[in-house]
């Protein structure tokens, strides 16, 4: 599969939107898209990807019933400003890849 431009994500890329007083978050990149998430349903049928509204409906049935693993084939990675407080129970709750800005390293 060739690779996906998303309008919607191309318009959203560097935008920064505020959080509270002083945090921000900023989407920096993404891979993949809607019809990234109905191939990764339709393996089994090969070229079986239908029409636009027949993908649509089968994200709405993966989301009614909890089919996750077809969703995890999109990633975002995003630039977040955020109280230490506030990462360090994101993180327990939601598994993630992580890089900071080191406190002993930088000014």
């Amino acid at each position: 599969m060739a690779h996906c431009v998303v309008p919607e994500a191309e318009a959203l890329l560097d935008k920064e939107f505020p959080v509270l007083d002083k945090g921000f978050v900023r989407l920096v990149d993404y891979l993949g898209g809607d019809a990234r998430i109905v191939q990764a349903a339709r393996v089994s049928y090969g070229e079986g990807t239908k029409t636009v509204r027949e993908d649509g409906a089968l994200i709405d049935h993966l989301l009614r019933n909890s089919h996750t693993s077809p969703f995890e084939q999109v990633v975002l990675a995003f630039h977040v400003k955020l109280p230490v407080f506030v990462a360090r129970q994101w993180l327990r709750h939601r598994p993630a890849r992580l890089n900071e800005i080191s406190g002993r390293y930088s000014v």
